[in-house]
């Protein structure tokens, strides 16, 4: 932009610098602070990178990055969007802030792995024990895998578990704007996720 500046702070944070910034919050110097750096830079809360011809790519909110225990830093976003190619996984999420490695909830689209199901001579009698069935299981690691191809090894998932659900505005766990509130999903599914990130979960 003409006048300003941008650059990427070490953990990844877009960062501008110009004359259009406000100067502060009215009457909030702590709300100042935490947006506005002593060198004027605006932290803008999300993260991203530049490529080489110096267009910005924004990647993820720095709110969502996970921190796994060994420091690493995972952006679930593009992960998501990557795994969603699959015409078998209607949602996921990825789950490892504090945990050893990435695990995920994944709702898989019910029609299709029902199709696929069929066309195996698989035999279950409803919905629940078709997500239940070691092949389902081995299907969708098979679905992971594929689409996690040009991941780092502490990017890809190592545990998931299936859910019989459907993410909706209504039920809570999506925004107006259908993005996945990350937080109520890890309310809602603490149980699950324990499960998972504990040495002796099973992996899927």
């Amino acid at each position: 932009m003409p006048g300003g500046e941008l650059k990427i702070a070490a953990d990844g944070e877009i960062c501008y610098r110009g004359p259009n910034v406000m100067p502060g919050y009215w009457k909030n110097q702590q709300a100042t602070d935490e947006m506005i750096d002593k060198d004027g830079w605006l932290h803008t809360g999300d993260v991203g990178e530049l490529d080489d011809e110096g267009y910005l790519k924004i990647t993820d909110r720095k709110k969502d990055i996970l921190v796994l225990v060994n420091g690493k830093k995972v952006a679930p976003q593009p992960i998501e969007s990557a795994l969603k190619q699959s015409p078998l996984i209607d949602e996921v999420v990825l789950i490892g802030d504090k945990q050893n490695v990435v695990t995920a909830l994944v709702i898989p689209n019910k029609s299709r792995l029902t199709e696929w199901a069929k066309s195996q001579n698989l035999t279950f009698a409803d919905e629940e024990a078709l997500l239940a069935l070691p092949e389902t299981k081995k299907k969708i690691r098979q679905e992971l895998d594929a689409h996690s191809k040009h991941l780092a090894d502490f990017e890809k998932i190592k545990r998931f578990t299936l859910l019989n659900t459907v993410f909706s505005a209504d039920s809570g766990e999506l925004t107006p704007t259908l993005k996945v509130k990350r937080k109520v999903v890890a309310q809602k599914y603490a149980k699950e996720i324990s499960a998972m990130s504990g040495e002796a979960a099973e992996a899927a």
